[in-house]
């Protein structure tokens, strides 16, 4: 049980260790970081609802000249 009780204690400071670092190298405070996330998964929708509706477009116009040709 010494090695099991040393490996949890060097888990422990580890990861207070790294908590406390990235709290204190952090870019950014947690709203900004939010609110970062948000205006990216906002932008990705709306570009993937423009890219389907370009390519909607461009099948609709396919149909329409292979209806003419039938």
């Amino acid at each position: 049980m010494d090695k099991f009780g040393k490996f949890l204690a060097g888990l422990m400071i580890g990861s207070i260790v790294g908590g406390v670092l990235g709290l204190l190298l952090a870019p950014a405070p947690g709203t900004q970081t939010c609110e970062k996330i948000k205006q990216q998964i906002k932008f990705v929708k709306d570009e993937v609802q423009n890219a389907a509706a370009e390519r909607s477009e461009e099948l609709k116009q396919e149909l329409a000249v292979l209806q003419k040709k039938a």
